[in-house]
């Protein structure tokens, strides 16, 4: 890689739709097939449910808000490490960029590659390390794939993307039309399901809804971002919002609470209730291609988060600069594959360091809620401290309701950072010492900041 070839500026390709298909693609992933289950086993009835489920949806319509103001004020690549340095100082952006490339992004990327590996050796067994091999490998290719430029890495995401909405929609259409309800549902097992579990239940749905926020990241390669970020963000809360709570009457109309309470694998398991093995394995297929436009949509926007940082640290400058060949941060996401990969091997050298790190859907969740929570709430507290610190700075759209919309998105996320860490275990706590390593860092290169 040359200076002649490299850049600091992306390049706006993205469409509306494009962008659309980033969130979307990154929204569903393992989360939908996973979460059910998880929340149906904390909530004491089916109504507390689906008011789970329309709560998250409504949390992300409040935060989609408060993100269209701050994207259209600052339409550029970085998402919250821009508004969070603008607003609250350096210090608290260079955390947040720490923590998206060794916590929140790669912990996300790592999960994630191991779910598709789970799933793809129950489709074609590669022998006894099959998972880790399949997570390595689909983690580095699409890596490579982001890094070959954007009208390979935009045309992979729209096709996964088209594909996986195209699955979750046959199983919420298949629980509709085929399958028989659940004729005398088991009651559920209630005991733990009081306003503590409730919390839990939404730490698990919105880690379901969790990527929406992603779209901050392409603001910098939309094409028209100040006018399509808004329309990007609804249109994706408002899509996904309708497709979750369609497929989970599905799952409830098949299985029962009881039995999505039960369920191991609660998509595989309705469908195989409804269509037999062959249904089973359909799904198998669709949570496999879930995994990988997940992954994928996680390399594209976490490495702008990465090249961000290099704008305002010289000593990383190298990660903002922009591939003049392939118009990428190449640099930004070599760094945060090689990462990512490390996270996706440590568990395999030993006992040691899985029971530090935790395995399966749930010890990601923990591992990562209570840090993507904190920098949550604090994207939301930027808005008010943008509307006294600029008031007269250009908005091309304004959170409606303010100050009110803007204070609901930021008390859920307190409680949602509260639920996080509260009724978690010691994932959560390996999350939050992996954060704090970020200080020395800091200490050593603030000098360097311009």
């Amino acid at each position: 890689m040359t200076t002649t070839t490299d850049s600091t500026t992306p390049v706006r390709h993205l469409s509306c739709i494009d962008a659309v298909a980033v969130v979307m693609g990154i929204v569903i992933g393992s989360g939908i097939f996973m979460s059910p289950a998880l929340i149906a086993m904390n909530v004491a009835s089916e109504g507390m449910m689906f008011a789970a489920w329309g709560l998250g949806g409504l949390l992300c319509l409040c935060g989609a808000l408060c993100y269209a103001e701050l994207a259209g004020m600052n339409p550029r690549a970085g998402g919250e490490y821009v508004y969070l340095t603008q607003s609250l100082g350096r210090p608290v952006g260079f955390f947040f960029a720490w923590a998206r490339i060794t916590v929140i992004q790669t912990g996300s990327i790592a999960a994630t590659a191991y779910i598709f590996g789970s799933y793809a050796t129950a489709i074609l067994p590669l022998g006894p390390r099959s998972p880790l091999i399949y997570a390595v490998s689909a983690t580095a290719v699409l890596t490579a794939l982001n890094a070959a430029g954007l009208r390979t890495e935009k045309w992979t995401q729209n096709l996964l993307t088209a594909a996986k909405v195209v699955g979750v929609a046959a199983i919420a259409v298949v629980g509709f039309t085929v399958a028989q309800p659940e004729a005398s549902p088991a009651p559920a097992d209630t005991s733990g399901a009081g306003s503590g579990a409730f919390g839990l239940a939404m730490v698990f749905v919105l880690y379901a809804f969790g990527g929406w926020n992603e779209a901050a990241y392409v603001a910098g390669e939309v094409r028209d971002a100040r006018r399509n970020m808004l329309r990007v963000l609804l249109i994706s809360i408002i899509a996904l919002t309708g497709l979750y709570l369609a497929v989970n009457f599905a799952y409830l109309r098949i299985l029962g609470l009881a039995g999505m309470g039960d369920a191991k694998a609660v998509a595989a398991d309705a469908m195989t209730r409804v269509l037999g093995g062959a249904g089973g394995t359909a799904v198998s297929v669709l949570v496999a291609v879930s995994a990988l436009g997940a992954i994928h949509g996680c390399i594209f926007t976490g490495a702008r988060a990465v090249s961000a940082l290099g704008d305002d640290f010289p000593v990383f400058r190298s990660l903002s600069r922009w591939n003049g060949r392939f118009k990428t941060p190449l640099n930004a996401i070599v760094l945060q594959g090689a990462v990512a990969l490390v996270l996706i091997v440590l568990p395999g050298l030993g006992k040691g360091f899985e029971k530090v790190l935790g395995s399966g859907f749930k010890a990601a969740v923990e591992y990562t809620a209570p840090v993507f929570w904190l920098f949550f709430l604090l994207t939301g507290v930027s808005v008010f401290v943008f509307r006294m610190k600029a008031p007269n700075c250009e908005r091309p759209f304004r959170v409606p309701l303010y100050p009110l919309t803007v204070a609901v998105f930021v008390v859920m996320c307190g409680y949602m950072l509260y639920s996080s860490i509260a009724y978690t275990k010691m994932g959560a706590l390996a999350g939050v010492a992996v954060l704090a390593a970020g200080l020395p860092v800091y200490l050593i290169f603030r000098r360097s900041a311009k």
